[in-house]
């Protein structure tokens, strides 16, 4: 007996086991290296360049900033949206930082359960549950309830907890062996950081 295929977008054939094996990961880029949001980018550009339709919040870059990824990204016409106001070490004010990336959440929530992406990424979201401003558990709860089953979620940060690590599907521990800045004090350059 012969099991049913049909011809993909790129002429490849899938057969109906394939296609019930296919679902939507989550994927963690943590660790103290350099990357983990980079490699979320370049994941995004490869689905964007199956028309996949991705987007997603970041949730410590300043909301009126001008990155070379949002620069990208707007022209490609991706919705990546920094909902913070800089990183926690820069704050002026703590609570605002706080309110900020907890606002992003209820967007990032809003966003996900709309169905209207293939890829979606909280950039620097560990933070938020580092921070204790979210609890792991209780995120890890919500989106087992709530993520759209072939939704591709993507979330970066250092030190992710152990309820997300065990949560995802794929998790990538980005290592620092070498850095420019602590070993020569090249400062961050256009391009590369931002």
């Amino acid at each position: 007996m012969t099991e049913a295929t049909e011809e993909t977008a790129n002429g490849d054939e899938q057969t109906e086991a394939t296609r019930q094996r296919q679902k939507g990961l989550v994927i963690v880029n943590t660790g103290n290296g350099k990357g983990k949001t980079t490699a979320a980018l370049g994941t995004m550009l490869r689905a964007w360049g199956r028309d996949m339709r991705v987007g997603g919040v970041q949730f410590f870059k300043h909301e009126n900033a001008t990155y070379g990824e949002l620069r990208a990204l707007m022209r490609m016409g991706v919705l990546l949206t920094p909902m913070g106001d800089g990183f926690t070490w820069k704050s002026r004010d703590l609570d605002e930082t706080q309110a900020k990336a907890l606002n992003g959440w209820d967007a990032a929530k809003r966003l996900i359960t709309t169905g209207g992406y293939d890829i979606f990424l909280l950039d620097e979201f560990t933070y938020v549950l580092k921070l204790g401003w979210l609890d792991p558990d209780e995120v890890v709860a919500w989106l087992r309830a709530n993520k759209p089953p072939t939704l591709h979620l993507i979330i970066t940060g250092r030190d992710a907890p152990e309820a997300l690590i065990e949560f995802a599907d794929l998790v990538t521990e980005m290592r620092e062996i070498k850095h420019p800045y602590r070993d020569q004090g090249v400062k961050a350059q256009r391009g590369i950081e931002f």
